[in-house]
């Protein structure tokens, strides 16, 4: 069984610490724990796997400003961690109200900790049964695939493999593909004739996956109609995770399905050749042993691929475009590229644009791409890594920079509810750069990070939405990156703003923001004041301040340019 967040708050290594869970009355029976682990850094969601119980001594927290604690928990809410610890009464007295806001917004559960304990302890003893838990797991999912590749080799139909399945994780099976059909199901034995007609019309009747991201995940029941959920296209995933895509045949709206038994739906991608075939559902029953579901699925991804490949191979553009992606992504050589690039629909002479996608739910947001670069035939291609999405948009030869353009308006202007930020590289000549363009397009997303993380509260861009950038708008900083080694830089900036950072941090101003405004909105005072909520007499008196620490007005001068660069680098890691 699943070691539940319950069970971990009541081993005397934490129990110790007097935890009180919120919201209060949360069900921790039913939250399953797959590591513990401790850290004050705020930006620790991207190194998470998710299931973990972060533990936080508060310490960054208590200094922290509130919007900054609100992404802290939305970003360790999205990556799907079990709870969040957090000890409170020395630097931190309490947990602050809004966290917990935005934790129950969220459905994160966070622990307060009333009472010091040592982290490392904690960590030693819950994580050694953790391990004892997992390695069993293992072993039980490994029998379950022998047990499946024997049925395989016997030329089993799809229903006696996934029966094999069932039986392990003693919970309902069934594999779908990407645009909803049923491929196959299967049923745990012990089951009484009520609760197998409930688990049959639960995975038969057009009910669908939960949202699993990128390429497993888990819902609260079979949710129907994916059918509507596909876009028209195929997406698919390489055993890493890469997609591609091929159409899909329309289908007709499939009928509402009736309630399903309650219980956790875990989702596996089942990819064929770098391309999605299917998608394994299990139904794993209040009680159930979530963890052993996940890690028997995982396993299974192989045969049941094998299986699916006897039935409905991927077609050959699919294939084209799921290897061209990996050719980008790993840099290979030119001449592979383009001998890659016609079968995909990329004409060797193509101009194009590669972006990285960041997004909570990748998987919906790429169909939500693919449709809309359909819809205007812009050939494309797509890898879908863990939480990145990378696609690859072909442009015309004539006019490109103003289509370009146009296509960064209308991705701000993708349909749905989406939760991302999206950068377009730079426009190449051919799909031998495109590896380039990517690169560029990943630092626009970290110089992002960067501007985001020193801006003021009230010019912080939004944690929420969709978010468009263009890589051309980071090319200083990139350049600064690549060209410049990290010690240059930071002399470079401490020759030309020592003054105003020092004045900064002394005095709690806000100088450097005011200069960096003014300095890119071409030295427009009216203009900054307005971005700025200033009136234009005081920002008229910060720039004589930024101009007396700064060795004079540089309007005119040869140091505009120095000042715009040691700003535009000031910051960057």
């Amino acid at each position: 069984m699943s070691v539940s967040l319950g069970e971990i708050l009541a081993h005397p290594a934490l129990a110790a610490a007097g935890p009180v869970v919120h919201p209060l009355g949360t069900d921790t029976s039913a939250q399953p724990v797959r590591w513990v682990h401790s850290s004050e850094v705020l930006d620790i969601a991207p190194l998470l796997r998710g299931g973990e119980l972060l533990l936080c001594g508060g310490i960054t927290l208590a200094t922290a400003t509130p919007a900054r604690r609100g992404d802290y928990v939305r970003e360790l809410a999205q990556r799907g961690i079990a709870a969040l610890a957090i000890e409170t009464g020395g630097v931190l007295p309490e947990v602050p109200a809004d966290m917990l806001e935005t934790a129950a917004e969220y459905g994160l559960p966070v622990v307060e900790l009333r009472k010091v304990v040592p982290f490392v302890g904690v960590m030693q003893a819950i994580n050694s049964i953790l391990v004892s838990e997992s390695a069993g797991h293992l072993h039980q999912a490994d029998a379950a695939t022998r047990a499946m590749a024997a049925e395989l080799a016997h030329g089993a139909s799809l229903d006696k493999i996934l029966g094999v399945l069932a039986g392990i994780t003693a919970s309902a099976v069934r594999l779908i593909s990407p645009w909803g059909v049923d491929l196959g199901s299967a049923l745990p034995e012990g089951l009484d004739a009520a609760e197998r007609e409930a688990s049959h019309d639960a995975g038969t009747d057009g009910g669908g996956t939960a949202d699993g991201g990128a390429g497993h995940g888990s819902g609260t029941a079979f949710d129907g109609g994916r059918a509507g959920d596909a876009a028209g296209t195929l997406e698919g995933t390489d055993g890493s995770g890469a997609d591609a895509g091929i159409e899909a045949p329309e289908l007709p709206a499939a009928p509402a399905a009736p309630e399903a038994p309650a219980g956790t739906v875990m989702s596996v991608d089942i990819p064929v050749r770098g391309v999605l075939m299917g998608r394994l559902e299990v139904l794993v029953p209040h009680g159930g042993d979530t963890a052993l579901a996940q890690v028997a699925g995982e396993r299974a991804v192989d045969i049941l691929g094998l299986a699916l490949l006897q039935h409905t191979p991927p077609g050959l553009h699919a294939q084209a475009g799921a290897e061209l992606m990996r050719a980008v992504l790993t840099s290979a050589p030119e001449w592979r590229l383009e001998q890659l690039a016609p079968g995909a629909g990329f004409p060797l002479d193509s101009p194009l644009v590669v972006a990285a996608v960041h997004a909570a739910s990748p998987q919906e947001l790429r169909g939500a791409i693919e449709a809309f670069l359909g819809a205007g035939r812009i050939p494309s291609a797509a890898y879908l890594d863990d939480a990145e999405l990378v696609v690859m948009a072909g442009l015309p030869c004539a006019d490109t920079a103003r289509v370009r353009r146009e296509l960064l308006t209308s991705l701000q202007a993708l349909e749905g509810n989406h939760d991302a930020v999206i950068s377009v590289g730079p426009m190449v000549d051919g799909v031998a750069d495109a590896a380039w363009s990517l690169a560029e397009a990943r630092r626009a997303l970290d110089v992002r990070q960067v501007r985001r993380r020193n801006a003021s509260p009230r010019r912080r861009p939004p944690a929420h939405g969709l978010v468009v950038i263009d890589a051309d708008d980071a090319a200083v900083e990139s350049l600064a990156l690549t060209g410049l080694p990290a010690s240059a830089r930071e002399a470079f900036v401490n020759h030309h703003l020592r003054a105003v950072l020092q004045h900064d941090a002394q005095r709690q101003s806000q100088l450097m923001e005011t200069l960096q405004v003014w300095l890119d909105s071409g030295c427009n005072t009216a203009q900054s004041a307005r971005e700025l909520h200033l009136e234009r007499q005081s920002m008229h008196h910060r720039l004589q301040r930024i101009f007396d620490l700064c060795g004079g007005d540089p309007r005119g001068t040869g140091r505009l340019a120095a000042l715009h660069l040691a700003v535009r680098m000031a910051g960057l890691p």
